[in-house]
C-alpha cells in the first residue's frame, strides 16, 4: 500500500467528523461540539491510518483515546451521564444536548454509515473487556441475547420512574447512575468473559446499546466484504472473529451480520487478502 493511499480513507473519515463538528457547533452555538467531535474524529482517523500502516495495536490506540475521554473527561469530570440512562434523561427533559446528540450521531443514525464501529473503537466498557484473555470465543455463541432487551427496558423504566415520581436532584442522580452503572457493567462484563471464556460475552447478551445499533447496522455502508474469487475457505477469519460473524458471506442477512464491530481481525488473518 502506498503512503498516499494509506491517508485517503483516514482523511475522508476525519473530514466527515469535522463536518458533523462544524454543523453542531454552528447550530447549537456551542464550541464544545466542535472540539468534541474534532477530537473523536481525529482519534479514529489516527487509528485507521495506523491500521493501514500495519501497526498491530491501532484499534487499541483508538479505544483508549476515545474510551478514556468519554469515561473520565465527559463522564467523571464533566459529570455527564453518557450511558443510556443519560440519553433517556435528556430525551424526557426535551433537551437536545450531550447524551442525546451522542446517541443520535454514534448509535442511532451513525450505524447507517459505520455499523457497529462504535463497539469496536469507542466503547469504554469494551475498552476494558478487550484486554481480557479470551479475545477469540472458546466456543459457539450462547443464546440468551434477549437479555439485552431486558436491560434496555430496565434503563428506560428507571429514568421514566424518576420523572413520574417527580424526584429532585436529577442531575446528581444521573451522575451517580453513571458511576454505579459503569461499575456494574464492568463487573458483569468481566464475570461473563471468564465464565463463558469470551471477552465480548457482555456485548452479545446484556449490552442495552445494541438494541439501537443492530437494526441500523443492517443497512451500514461500511462493511467487511469477501472477494469470492480469492477466498479459499480456510476458516481463519471465522476463528479470529470475536463476534462470530460469517464475513465470507456478503449478504446483509449473513450470520451475525449486524454484530460486526469492524475490528479487522479477519482482514489481518486472511492469507489471501480476500477481505
Amino acid at each position: 500500500m502506498t503512503k498516499q493511499k494509506s491517508w485517503l480513507l483516514p482523511l475522508a473519515l476525519w473530514l466527515l467528523f469535522e463536518a458533523v463538528a462544524v454543523v453542531l457547533w454552528l447550530s447549537r452555538d456551542n464550541l464544545f461540539y466542535l472540539l468534541n467531535f474534532s477530537y473523536i474524529g481525529s482519534s479514529i482517523a489516527l487509528g485507521l491510518w495506523l491500521f493501514r500502516r500495519n501497526y498491530p495495536y491501532a484499534r487499541r490506540v483508538v479505544q483508549l483515546l476515545v474510551g478514556l475521554y468519554m469515561l473520565i473527561y465527559l463522564g467523571l469530570i464533566c459529570r455527564e451521564n453518557m450511558q443510556i440512562e443519560g440519553f433517556w434523561y435528556y430525551l424526557f427533559s426535551g433537551v437536545f444536548e450531550a447524551a442525546t446528540i451522542h446517541y443520535a450521531v454514534a448509535k442511532i443514525f451513525g450505524p447507517l454509515v459505520f455499523g457497529r464501529g462504535w463497539c469496536g473503537y469507542a466503547c469504554w466498557t469494551a475498552m476494558v473487556l478487550d484486554f481480557l484473555p479470551y479475545k477469540v470465543p472458546a466456543g459457539p455463541r450462547k443464546k440468551p441475547g434477549f437479555l439485552r432487551y431486558v436491560t434496555f427496558a430496565l434503563s428506560l423504566l428507571f429514568v421514566a420512574g424518576l420523572f413520574l415520581a417527580g424526584v429532585g436532584n436529577m442531575e446528581k442522580i444521573m451522575f451517580w447512575a453513571f458511576v454505579i452503572g459503569n461499575l456494574l457493567y464492568y463487573a458483569l462484563g468481566i464475570g461473563l468473559a471468564f465464565a463463558l471464556r469470551d471477552n465480548r460475552a457482555f456485548c452479545k447478551t446484556l449490552c442495552p446499546i445494541t438494541v439501537f445499533l443492530k437494526p441500523m447496522s443492517y443497512f451500514s455502508l461500511v462493511r467487511i466484504e469477501c472477494d469470492q474469487s480469492k477466498c479459499i475457505h480456510c476458516g481463519k477469519c471465522a476463528r479470529v472473529c470475536p463476534m462470530d460473524v460469517d464475513v465470507t458471506d456478503n449478504a446483509r442477512s449473513r450470520r451475525n451480520g449486524t454484530e460486526c464491530i469492524l475490528c479487522m481481525e479477519c482482514v489481518k488473518a486472511c492469507p489471501r487478502d480476500a477481505l
